[in-house]
């Protein structure tokens, strides 16, 4: 009886301290991931597989989703926050919350405020198309109501239903409520007048070569910021306080240089004004005054000399001057003899 059978198997191991789960090793001759996991106490997200592993969003797409999963309610999610905090440009963060928006884990609606702005609210949903019905659930669901694990009543004789209660069928129809109460309908608030763009300084001759050299100026600055985009209407009201700088002698760099240099890092929100501003305020002094040059001296054609066959420059055929002066010197010498 004392012998220890040697074929039994061994007792079930308790599980480790800390609920952790067991690690999960391929099998033998199988390469693969090995994880070691720790179980989660503080700052943790819970995030589905289906969306860790989405076959059809890209990794910056699910990336970010689990970043926007991480948030806490109110961070802002928009293109130029996101862009500073990764290194991936605007154009790659948009792709990816445009993904995100089509299969359903972001959800983008324009609501206008009580003070008459329109805002963009942005909605991220850890199970897309659930939480929604859920949501509308718990709203239409009575206070009364008894939950789905509570005893049932028993059955009592038919009779008309009491006029404070509502049949099953109508709760059932009942609009849904809105999450946040509105105001009463009132008349349209008139919106608020766009406020004109400062004025620029004004060219003292308006050419129409100067002006168009200003437009072309004002067009090619978005290619070194995307915040001056600037409409047709804008660019017309710019375009001579960019051609008073060049007016003063100012070259298109250095116009382009003042007007693109030390912009603000947050963006602006009215580029065209921004602009007169420092075409305003950045104006150059005018050029220093220059006399007019005088005229080019006449330059004649080579002529060819008849006393020594050298070229010279002058306006008809015939000697040069040293020769003419030989034949000066040697015909006062024939007048002194003579005389």
């Amino acid at each position: 009886m004392d012998t220890q059978n040697p074929s039994a198997p061994p007792c079930a191991q308790s599980r480790s301290a800390g609920k952790n789960h067991p690690q999960r090793r391929p099998k033998s001759g199988v390469s693969g991931v090995i994880h070691d996991n720790v179980r989660h106490t503080t700052r943790f997200t819970v995030i589905g597989n289906h969306l860790a592993q989405h076959p059809d969003l890209s990794l910056l797409g699910i990336g970010l989703g689990t970043h926007i999963q991480s948030l806490a309610p109110g961070s802002p999610v928009d293109i130029k926050t996101l862009a500073k905090r990764f290194p991936e440009g605007p154009d790659r963060i948009a792709a990816a919350l445009r993904e995100l928006k089509t299969h359903g884990y972001l959800r983008r609606t324009r609501e206008r405020t009580t003070g008459g702005n329109i805002v963009t609210r942005t909605v991220s949903c850890n199970q897309p198309g659930r939480h929604t019905e859920g949501h509308a659930d718990r709203r239409t669901k009575p206070e009364s109501e008894p939950d789905s694990d509570s005893k049932p009543r028993p059955a009592s004789r038919p009779g008309p239903a009491p006029h404070h209660a509502p049949a099953p069928e109508h709760r059932a129809a009942e609009p849904t409520r809105p999450a946040h109460p509105t105001s009463t309908p009132g008349p349209p608030k008139k919106r608020t007048p766009r406020k004109p763009l400062p004025a620029v300084p004004q060219p003292t001759y308006k050419g129409q070569g100067l002006l168009q050299a200003a437009t072309d100026l004002l067009a090619g600055l978005r290619r070194h910021d995307p915040d001056l985009l600037l409409s047709a209407c804008d660019t017309a009201h710019l375009a001579p306080g960019v051609a008073a700088w060049l007016e003063r002698d100012t070259s298109p760099t250095a116009v382009r240089h003042a007007l693109t240099s030390d912009l603000p890092p947050e963006g602006m929100r009215r580029p065209a004004a921004f602009l007169a501003h420092r075409l305003t305020e950045k104006l150059p002094p005018p050029a220093p005054y220059r006399a007019p040059a005088g005229p080019s001296p006449v330059r004649h054609p080579l002529q060819n000399c008849d006393g020594c066959e050298r070229a010279f420059r002058g306006p008809e055929p015939g000697r040069c001057g040293e020769c003419r002066q030989l034949h000066s010197e040697s015909a006062l010498g024939v007048l002194h003899l003579s005389g």
